[in-house]
């Protein structure tokens, strides 16, 4: 008989009643579920687990040292900056992740993105809800410039699987596509250090993970590099982008536009330059990028085969140890 226990610590983050949890299941002789869960929680609901689920609840030393039946983390996303990895190794607990769950829902997204800055969406969508349409004196109402993505130039920062499949897209609307070089990296011919890439693209987007070396990759200097009316495009991390830069960059008009998913703190509970009322021709969504029901079933997928692998002695997607 199967005695492993699973706690799911935040499965609302991930199911919103609308996936099949079957495959969880299956693995387990027991899968309790919590919706959310508070820092001071996680120790007990874990107590007497072999394997712990989370999104985004944080699992650190204290937990480890409190729950020694602990042996698998099974992280329901790809970033692991929630779980201490070296307390994990040190505890000998397996941590496993999820990859490219969410390529396609964030690559649409992303396009998503630069076709609203690019036809000015928001800026119609408004003027036809304030009445602005029905005053014109003909047919149309063109009051903002267009942009066609066709013959423009697009500036890759990562060019993984996601960064891949975003660069197919646009080269689908007929766009040029030039790829940068990331810090810490090693030189390769096809990348563009950003010196010589910002200025030639028409619009940048953002594929790359949050480092040290990454943080704050474009700033003030970099922005002041891009081209005047060019759009920028972050659908990766907060934190890669200076926030009051842009947004001080957007209030005088250098950048065509700007559009994220995602801020450096998130919730932003505490405010954030990025999301002042006036801050013009800029769209933030709320980091809803990676979550359509297809990609949320992959992880739900994932997390089956990466916990099925580890009881089997064979782990899978393991990040530590």
């Amino acid at each position: 008989m199967n005695s492993t226990r699973a706690v799911f610590l935040d499965h609302a983050s991930l199911d919103l009643g609308d996936l099949d949890l079957a495959p969880l299941r299956a693995p387990f002789g027991e899968l309790v579920l919590h919706g959310r869960s508070d820092a001071e929680q996680v120790a007990e609901r874990l107590e007497g687990a072999q394997v712990a689920i989370s999104n985004k609840v944080r699992i650190g030393a204290e937990v480890f040292e409190q729950c020694p039946d602990l042996k698998l983390i099974l992280v329901a996303a790809t970033g692991t900056n929630n779980i201490d990895l070296a307390a994990a190794r040190q505890h000998g607990v397996t941590v496993s992740n999820c990859q490219g769950y969410g390529t396609p829902s964030v690559a649409q997204h992303t396009l998503m993105l630069l076709l609203a800055l690019a036809t000015r969406l928001p800026d119609y969508q408004a003027a036809v809800r304030a009445g602005r349409w029905q005053q014109a004196p003909q047919f149309c109402l063109l009051d903002f410039p267009i942009v066609e993505l066709e013959g423009k130039t697009l500036g890759l920062l990562g060019h993984g699987e996601l960064g891949g499949a975003v660069a197919k897209l646009a080269e689908a609307f007929g766009m040029r596509v030039l790829l940068g070089a990331l810090p810490g990296r090693p030189p390769r011919a096809d990348r563009l250090a950003l010196d010589e890439l910002l200025p030639q693209v028409d619009a940048l987007t953002l594929h790359c993970p949050l480092t040290d070396a990454t943080r704050n990759l474009i700033g003030q200097r970099e922005l002041n590099l891009m081209k005047p009316g060019a759009f920028l495009i972050n659908t990766a991390r907060g934190g890669l982008v200076d926030e009051q830069a842009l947004a001080d960059t957007l209030r005088r008009g250098h950048l065509g536009g700007a559009a994220f998913d995602v801020l450096s703190v998130e919730p932003p509970k505490d405010g954030n330059p990025l999301l002042a009322a006036d801050l013009p021709h800029f769209i933030l969504t709320p980091h809803s990028a990676w979550g359509s029901r297809e990609a949320r079933q992959r992880i739900v997928g994932q997390l089956s085969e990466n916990a099925a692998g580890f009881l089997a002695g064979e782990p899978r997607r393991v990040v530590a140890p």
